[in-house]
């Protein structure tokens, strides 16, 4: 088999294990264990408290001592061992620290997966920027198919969801064993702690523009992951109402949910269009409009004759998605010296998945359980996607007004994906 299609088995259950449980577990959270938002939303940050410092750890490690293929397979047979026990757990602050030992061992390998497709693909004189990216793709059909399967097989509010999804961790744990060896590669190069976990990279902060770009990105960072935290739990309380109980969008949200992942891969492609055209700062609006669209249209859907809204909410996930994440990260390459571009691009991910995804996360369970729930014990859920939906406008408004920056059409990359 050619490296390039064991890499692509290797992206394909990287997001496979995620797309098992990230957007479901909201609906097995709060149907089957009736945990408060609170709670769910402390669960759920998780991925962000580890996104601050287990990939920077990851990496020294990888660097310096233990080959990127073997300590990616050693951290994914150890995360699916802690996915097997998760149904085992009954209450919510044993749920926080089985899954934020999980996540602190899951979101190393997506930068340790990276790691080990650029090294394969240039020890064998592959071009990266041509080549890795149909590659990556199959990540995001990965995280669609756990979706399909969850969903179809009736296990999106139930503990089954951990079974498939430690399941195909063991399995990629063992596979990344047959890898092509990722040696480490800065053994021997010495450097101070400050430039080991990537804290040099904070001196961009000097520069007004980066400083505003930064605190930006954390707070659009908040909202990256509110609609895959609450979205299917959103459609699944239809059920509760006679009149929507036995529609197919409420047997089988995640499928719908789904539709953000299949737009998500279709509007990469439009993003050097974009940004040669209309710039970052342009850019980034147009993703801040989306995420305000995003929400909105939620809040005014309906798994019926507003499913169409739930659809279109779905489909401008992409634009709202990519054009931040992609956009942003390509600014900051463009923005940071040579020296330090590795670690700005994870400074940009620490505020955005880490930072930006724990207040989004933590915050959103508490305010939903304070404003939002009906004395009846239901949520209000069109109060819930429209204060969301204020927040981006907020977002918005203060970045037009904020962030300055002169768009130059040659700052991005012709080729780059």
């Amino acid at each position: 088999m050619g490296i390039k299609s064991r890499l692509v088995i290797l992206n394909f259950f990287q997001f496979f294990i995620w797309g098992s449980w990230l957007l479901t577990i909201g609906a097995y959270c709060d149907h089957t264990k009736q945990w408060s938002f609170t709670e769910f939303g402390a669960i759920f940050s998780t991925m962000g408290i580890s996104s601050l410092f287990m990939p920077a750890i990851a990496g020294i490690i990888a660097d310096r001592w233990i080959n990127a293929e073997r300590l990616y397979g050693i951290f994914h047979i150890i995360g699916g061992i802690i996915l097997f026990f998760v149904p085992a757990v009954n209450n919510p602050d044993t749920m926080f620290w089985i899954m934020l030992l999980n996540m602190m061992f899951y979101m190393p390998t997506i930068a340790l997966a990276i790691t080990i497709a650029y090294s394969a693909l240039k020890s064998r004189n592959f071009d990266v920027i041509k080549d890795y990216p149909p590659i990556r793709v199959w990540g995001t059909i990965g995280f669609i198919a756990a979706l399909w399967i969850v969903s179809l097989t009736g296990l999106e509010k139930s503990a089954g969801q951990f079974y498939i999804a430690s399941a195909a961790s063991i399995f990629l744990g063992l596979y990344a064993f047959t890898m092509p060896p990722c040696p480490p590669l800065s053994r021997g190069h010495k450097k101070s702690f400050i430039e080991e976990i990537g804290l040099n990279a904070f001196a961009l902060f000097k520069k007004t523009k980066m400083a505003v770009f930064f605190i930006f990105a954390m707070l659009l960072g908040a909202s990256l992951q509110l609609t895959n935290a609450y979205g299917d739990t959103f459609i699944h309380d239809f059920a509760k109402i006679p009149d929507f109980k036995d529609l197919i969008a409420v047997k089988y949200p995640a499928i719908i949910m789904s539709i953000s992942q299949i737009s998500e891969t279709l509007f990469i492609l439009t993003i050097p269009f974009f940004l040669k055209r209309f710039g970052i700062k342009k850019v980034m609006l147009l993703s801040m409009i989306a995420w305000v669209l995003r929400f909105a249209l939620f809040g005014w859907g309906d798994p019926a004759q507003g499913l169409w809204m739930i659809v279109l909410s779905c489909i401008i996930y992409g634009m709202a998605f990519d054009f931040f994440n992609i956009s942003g990260s390509l600014f900051v390459e463009t923005q940071s010296e040579p020296a330090i571009r590795a670690r700005a691009q994870g400074l940009f991910m620490m505020m955005t998945n880490g930072f930006g995804a724990f207040i989004g996360s933590r915050l959103s369970g508490i305010i939903i359980d304070k404003y939002f729930i009906k004395p009846d014990g239901t949520s209000d859920w069109p109060g819930i996607w429209f204060t969301f939906a204020i927040y981006s406008v907020i977002v918005a408004i203060l970045f037009a007004i904020f962030f300055r920056h002169k768009h130059n059409p040659n700052e991005i990359p012709a080729n780059h994906p």
